[in-house]
């Protein structure tokens, strides 16, 4: 994913935690929110309740790339800030199913 296409500044975060709509997946919890924005913007964090800071970086990572491959997989997506919480089950379950509820969160915006 590149630069542009994180969910970087606080206050944008804050905006999507206060108005986004809420979506829960095994893996993680996202909150989405529509926005005026070309881009899909996509804010990953792992709380420490996910394990050590080892663990935590790496579900950080596994669900950045499967949402990564779901908003350049040819999907027609754009004005979406997504911030995503991954939850212990990012660790363990298999890459396609990340990758796969990953597509599901942003197909469902689409609509």
């Amino acid at each position: 994913m590149v630069r542009a296409a994180r969910l970087r500044r606080s206050v944008d975060i804050e905006l999507v935690r206060k108005e986004g709509r809420s979506v829960r997946k095994d893996t993680f919890n996202a909150r989405v929110r529509r926005t005026n924005e070309p881009d899909v913007r996509v804010a990953v964090v792992a709380p420490r309740s996910v394990g050590s800071a080892v663990a935590r970086n790496r579900a950080r990572r596994r669900v950045r790339e499967a949402f990564r491959i779901a908003t350049t997989s040819g999907r027609p997506t754009s004005g979406l800030d997504i911030v995503v919480s991954a939850r212990r089950e990012a660790l363990v379950a298999p890459f396609p199913q990340l990758r796969d509820e990953a597509a599901t969160v942003l197909d469902g915006e689409r609509r």
